[in-house]
């Protein structure tokens, strides 16, 4: 089997990470990962002005690249760059007059309207491998590890681009629990992170994160997945900063959902860049004996 695939800027910098242990792992599992050529940011941020379309221009570039490939979708990993390409793609689809602007500005370009799915990687994992198929390839069960998802903000809203309803977790949990770990529900699952107001808010920063990590602690919670490069950075990064201000009470360690994935299929820990996650998330996973294998 072999997808198309957009990795977006962080992922190739601060969050190789989620990055390449998602790759090591499509191999393992049997998926040829073909990235696309020449792709360039999606934007980071949909815009919320209806006539804005410069800003469409890059992540629909994007969606032409693969076009041009011959790919009918497109996967992709973090949740921003997917709800920014999932938005653009909706409107080359479905608005006719936009698309037309938009077309033309790029003239350069051949035109698109939509040909190419935008598919987020757990979407693909569930659909196209099972949830059934990655039990049996687990080596290093994620047992006794009490994790919970955490979806954040751009994975389910807005609803018609949601790679599942809101307030459902089903994709992510699926997965873990494939891996063997212990799912916790977590009523905060898809609560803000705080996004870029950490940075340009300093009277309330960490606040959000804060409340969430607390919320997580009191869960009885172990571990939070994500596959959000911003929420790893509010929830994970920043979390000592929260500890030496007393915001909260324990760390809780964070993980992209891939680097789970990839130690439970027992890839080499060298895969998952363990060196970019808070300290505390390798003592977690050792001394639930799940890098034994690594």
């Amino acid at each position: 089997m072999k997808i198309s695939y957009y990795p977006g800027c962080t992922l190739k910098t601060k969050a190789k990470n989620l990055d390449r242990a998602a790759v090591a792992s499509l191999a393992a599992l049997g998926v040829e990962v073909n990235e696309i050529e020449r792709w360039n940011c999606c934007g980071a941020v949909h815009s919320l002005t209806a006539d804005d379309l410069i800003h469409q221009v890059g992540p629909v570039r994007n969606l032409v690249r693969a076009k041009e490939q011959g790919a009918d979708r497109l996967v992709t990993l973090c949740s921003m760059c997917y709800n920014t390409l999932a938005r653009s793609n909706r409107i080359m689809k479905n608005d006719e007059v936009k698309r037309d602007t938009i077309n033309r500005f790029m003239d350069e370009e051949i035109d698109y309207a939509g040909e190419v799915e935008v598919v987020h990687f757990l979407t693909f994992l569930a659909e196209n491998i099972g949830w059934e198929t990655i039990k049996k390839q687990v080596k290093v069960p994620l047992t006794g590890l009490r994790v919970a998802p955490y979806y954040g903000c751009t994975l389910q809203r807005p609803a018609e681009v949601g790679i599942e309803p809101f307030g459902s977790y089903t994709l992510m949990t699926g997965l873990l629990e494939a891996l063997g770990a212990t799912v916790v529900p977590f009523n905060a699952a898809d609560k803000c992170c705080g996004s870029y107001q950490v940075l340009g808010n300093p009277a309330g920063e960490n606040s959000a994160g804060a409340a969430i990590l607390n919320l997580a602690a009191g869960a009885g919670i172990e571990a939070l997945a994500t596959s959000c490069p911003l929420c790893e950075y509010n929830l994970g990064k920043q979390q000592q900063q929260m500890l030496d201000k007393g915001k909260i009470g324990k760390g809780i360690p964070t993980y992209y959902f891939t680097q789970l994935l990839a130690i439970a299929l027992g890839l080499d820990s060298a895969s998952c860049h363990f060196e970019l996650n808070d300290r505390s998330s390798v003592e977690l996973l050792k001394n639930k004996k799940c890098l034994a294998a690594a």
